[in-house]
């Protein structure tokens, strides 16, 4: 991209330098000379300045874009990351230089107020921002030094652009002031294609970085910018593209009008995009995937209620279904705490028509009361709040699996009392807690006949915290 955008702008920028221009005064900084060839010679003395610490200028010609072009040759990453070499130093002093030069062309701006100078920082912005961004986070090309650069460039960037952050910077500061954000993303465009978006690796951090950076309403105006790479990213083979791409997609969801995403089946689109990840066996994966469904499903059934269709809900039930399906023969705990975590959602958003999937669900909560899964209990807390949800919502149904329900409880209220692991007596409290609730519940929806099969475990239990739940539940009204 950037040696492109260096090679279109050779010819003209060749006419830059080679411009009449009168030479300027002692004192006078270069760009305060006439037209265009003052900004040649403001270019010609960066050029120099970073020739001098060791950083080339790949392409001819002097203007904005070849200074793209120069900073991509010294700012990204090779294709393979071990093979960045001395590039964070090259960066570290091609970021210094930069800092330098910015400094005094927004002092002469400031002092003098040349229309060349404002011109000329107009331009650089959004090839400078690019190569900050390159370097602002902690990766196999950057270094403490080069960080701290860049970090000190960004800071310039928004003193000669009167920001207060970043996320301004990008976005404008109001609604009706158009950002630096479309200028990125025209630099980015070209790397962000199917063919071209893993030569360099930095690519994908610059666009999600800066992605999340610009929320509601400035994102809507960029939609059709932004989806496309978001999709691309997540739609790879390597886990960790999948997952940042899925994040991507997650913050055009939450920043971006229902109306705009369904439009052109886009929010379909990206339902597909996602509900095929649901395949992986990737816990952090599958974890991102069902928070940014939990957001998107809303907005596919309000479209789908708004069309008047017979089933708003069939994709809430399309992706229970998977869900559960996996749940009850999975064995990994970490993929058992993902999917426990995020069920309670699920049922709350579903209501009565869990009522549809009770009889799997049934067998997923069995399965997981039985099994300890470390000291956190991440799974088992989650199941229980998931019971807790269905109960609540499907009680109607609720008499009819009381026997197997009661039964799965108490084990597992006997199981937390004796069980002599690492288990954090405030986790164990918690456990307790939540089976008590649910046993209250189900006396509830059940007209006290959990009171009544308990009256003789009580009399018969000699072990004090169990005594004490089941007194709980009797004593509750």
């Amino acid at each position: 991209m950037w040696q492109a955008e260096g090679q279109r702008a050779g010819a003209g920028a060749d006419a830059d330098a080679g411009a009449a221009a009168a030479p300027a005064q002692p004192g006078q900084p270069p760009w305060e000379g006439a037209g265009g060839g003052g900004q040649a010679a403001a270019l010609r003395g960066l050029r120099a300045r970073l020739e001098a610490a060791g950083c080339g200028w790949p392409c001819e010609g002097l203007s904005p874009a070849a200074l793209g072009a120069a900073l991509g040759g010294f700012a990204a990453p090779p294709a393979r990351e071990q093979d960045a070499g001395d590039l964070p130093e090259r960066a570290a002093a091609a970021g210094s230089a930069l800092l330098l030069f910015l400094a005094e062309l927004r002092e002469g701006q400031e002092a003098r107020g040349g229309p060349a100078a404002g011109t000329l920082l107009r331009g650089l912005l959004a090839p400078v921002y690019v190569f900050a961004a390159t370097h602002a986070a902690e990766r196999p090309w950057t270094s403490p030094k080069s960080r701290s650069v860049v970090q000190e460039l960004l800071a310039e960037l928004l003193r000669a652009t009167g920001c207060d952050s970043v996320a301004e910077f990008l976005r404008g500061k109001s609604e009706d002031e158009e950002g630096r954000f479309a200028a990125v993303m025209g630099l980015l465009k070209q790397e962000l294609t199917k063919d071209t978006w893993k030569r360099n690796p930095a690519t994908k951090h610059v666009f999600s970085w800066t992605l999340l950076k610009v929320t509601r309403p400035w994102l809507s105006h960029y939609l059709e910018s932004v989806l496309p790479p978001s999709l691309l990213i997540s739609d790879d083979y390597q886990e960790e593209n999948k997952i940042l791409g899925v994040r991507c997609l997650h913050h055009i969801i939450l920043n971006v009008p229902a109306a705009d995403l369904c439009q052109f089946n886009r929010a379909q689109v990206v339902y597909h995009a996602l509900y095929n990840h649901l395949y992986s066996r990737e816990a952090p994966l599958i974890e991102v995937v069902l928070l940014c469904l939990l957001d998107l499903l809303p907005i596919l059934e309000r479209a789908q209620r708004h069309q008047k269709e017979a089933r708003p809900t069939a994709r809430w039930d399309e992706v229970l279904q998977l869900v559960l399906t996996h749940m009850e023969a999975e064995h990994r705990l970490a993929l058992r705490r993902v999917y426990a975590r995020t069920l309670p959602a699920f049922v709350q958003r579903l209501g009565i028509q869990i009522a549809r999937h009770l009889k799997r669900l049934e067998r997923v909560v069995l399965g997981y009361l039985e099994v300890c899964d470390g000291p956190e209990e991440e799974a088992r807390l989650g199941i229980l709040e998931t019971l807790r949800c269905t109960i609540e919502r499907a009680w109607p149904r609720m008499p009819c699996r009381l026997p197997v329900l009661l039964k799965a409880l108490l084990k597992m209220i006997w199981d937390v009392h004796t069980d002599q692991g690492s288990t954090p007596e405030p986790v164990k409290g918690a456990l307790l807690q939540g089976a008590t609730e649910c046993l209250i519940l189900l006396d509830r929806c059940s007209e006290g006949q959990v009171k009544v099969l308990l009256e003789g475990v009580y009399s018969r239990c000699e072990e004090g915290r169990v005594r004490e739940c089941i007194r709980k539940v009797q004593e509750n009204t």
